[in-house]
């Protein structure tokens, strides 16, 4: 699969400053990127709802509906990728954004790279699966599988050509980025991944900033797959138990 085109993707921007909101709104298109723009929440939910989007960039104070609880909504029916803008930098915002379900955030005033690196990132992740050489020959420690890329363990089940995942037979819905968190983990399960490994491999760009957007997609992954499959190895990383 082909890293999809700038010319064919369609962003829905939601920000209510008028000047931040057309400045990235030019910068977006500048680059080839089809955006479409609200100045607060529940005008860009019922954007949302009327028409399809590649990925949606949006502000956390909104007017009427914040976006965080836009985010909230928009996970209720889709697993496209959210990218929330902070413009405060002491994490709240983004602790708060990432537990609604956004996959990732810029943090206010965005530099127009950054943003367009992130953006990218975001579709790439959306539309890949980590895959390492093909050998033809089952990794060390990898579980045996009874088809041609199903991973078992336990009633834990990854379809990786398919991209599902079920738990005792039941679909579980995950966004682009706990698909791909779990999909890493998977790969080596019992071997311990630093934050640094994780942030580097699955969020697609070296970041010396804080690690919580692990910690919170880990935990978020763990109330869809069950608790105690993610262990935590304490100033290390993480695990998939076998």
């Amino acid at each position: 699969m082909s890293e999809p085109s700038a010319t064919a993707v369609r962003v829905l921007l939601v920000e209510d400053d008028e000047i931040l909101r057309r400045t990235v709104a030019l910068v977006l298109e500048r680059y080839g990127y089809q955006v479409e723009t609200a100045a607060d929440g529940l005008t860009g939910l019922e954007l949302f709802r009327s028409t399809p989007f590649d990925v949606l960039l949006l502000d956390v104070m909104l007017p009427g509906l914040d976006g965080i609880g836009l985010c909230r909504r928009v996970r209720e029916t889709s697993l496209v990728p959210v990218l929330m803008m902070s413009a405060r930098g002491d994490g709240l915002d983004v602790v708060a954004g990432l537990e609604a379900g956004a996959d990732d955030y810029v943090v206010k005033p965005v530099d127009d790279f950054v943003l367009l690196a992130r953006l990218r990132s975001l579709l790439r992740r959306a539309a890949y699966a980590p895959v390492g050489p093909d050998t033809g020959d089952t990794p060390a420690g990898q579980p045996e599988t009874p088809a041609a890329g199903l991973l078992s363990f336990g009633d834990l089940a990854i379809d990786t050509l398919g991209m599902e995942v079920t738990v005792a037979g039941e679909p579980v819905a995950l966004t682009p980025t706990e698909l791909r968190l779990l999909l890493e983990l998977a790969a080596s399960p019992g071997v311990v991944l630093s934050r640094h490994t994780l942030l580097r491999n699955v969020w697609d760009y070296g970041w010396d900033g804080d690690s919580k957007v692990v910690a919170l997609c880990v935990q978020r992954l763990r109330k869809k797959i069950g608790e105690g499959r993610i262990e935590t190895v304490r100033g290390f990383g993480y695990k998939l138990r076998r």
